[in-house]
């Protein structure tokens, strides 16, 4: 049977949103977080996850607990103001069986929204990651990352790492973060429709250095999918603590076919693409294939 995916909400590839750019935006609190017809079925997914993967979706540090309430807190008040029917259907669906992850609120709270939950602390070294959900991961890995300040986690990221410019940039606005929420947009190209698609910074290294096609048959429109990222902060009232929310729209690149606007796209598309540069094309994978993506999208905003 075939899906009929729905048109994409979002389309930051388009060049609305720059890849490589902080891009932050205020966000108004009835848009916090987004519900849609998938619903159900990532939330169910997640459900998944924490019982066969739980150690690699969930991690924290002790004294986070507090700052977990808050954000349950948050996310439980947003969710029945804005989005009651889909609160309800997330209590259906309960919470996970006994066991240390049945008590952490930062699981609770994952289970009410689609967005995964991060929860970042400031320390001496900066603001690091204290306490994780993260069942849709976008080519990372959350164990990897735990502990380690914004600088190392995004020491990978072309031009983001350790002593870098922009993650002062991003240090000074996590600093100067109050009661506004903001948001940015972030999007790759995978070739298959999972939600959970971690990578280690090992396995970057090495995609990075073989540069293999990710589409081998070179069949775009069977296998291409676009990840886009939403993602918002917030700081927390009571600890100060950031929470940092990812919530994940996962697309086949075909369905920009049936979009209205699908030549604008597709040559903002094509626009963004050939502007990476080699070392931010490894690093999203795309070195092998950004030529015949070109291609597909030139023939989409002709068609």
């Amino acid at each position: 049977m075939t899906v009929q995916h729905p048109l994409p909400p979002h389309t930051p590839y388009d060049g609305s949103s720059k890849a490589f750019a902080i891009g932050l935006r205020p966000l108004e609190l009835d848009r916090w977080l987004e519900v849609d017809g998938y619903f159900g079925a990532q939330l169910a997914e997640k459900h998944r996850l924490y019982a066969e993967l739980p150690d690699k979706v969930f991690v924290e540090e002790a004294d986070t607990r507090d700052a977990q309430g808050e954000v349950l807190e948050l996310i439980e008040t947003s969710m029945g103001q804005y989005h009651e029917q889909a609160l309800t259907k997330a209590r259906t669906l309960g919470t996970i069986g006994p066991g240390a992850l049945a008590d952490a609120p930062l699981v609770t709270a994952s289970l009410m929204a689609q967005d995964d939950l991060i929860l970042m602390r400031r320390g001496d070294d900066g603001w690091r990651l204290a306490a994780g959900s993260l069942c849709f991961p976008s080519s990372w890995s959350l164990t990897e990352k735990f502990g380690k300040p914004l600088d190392r986690i995004h020491d990978p990221v072309p031009g983001f790492g350790t002593g870098t410019r922009p993650a002062d940039i991003i240090s000074r606005m996590f600093d100067n973060l109050q009661g506004q929420a903001v948001e940015r947009f972030n999007w790759s190209v995978q070739a298959n429709g999972a939600l959970y698609h971690p990578l280690s910074d090992r396995q970057r290294i090495a995609r990075s250095a073989e540069r293999q096609s990710t589409f081998p048959d070179g069949d775009i429109n069977a296998h291409a999918f676009i990840r886009v990222e939403r993602q918002t902060l917030r700081k927390l009232p009571l600890s100060r603590d950031i929470l940092f929310t990812i919530r994940i729209y996962l697309d086949p690149l075909a369905v920009l076919v049936r979009h209205p606007d699908r030549g604008r796209i597709a040559a903002g598309f094509t626009r963004q693409l050939g502007e990476l540069e080699e070392a931010q094309l490894d690093y999203k994978g795309l070195t092998a294939d950004r030529d015949r993506l070109v291609t597909y999208l030139d023939g989409m905003a002709d068609g």
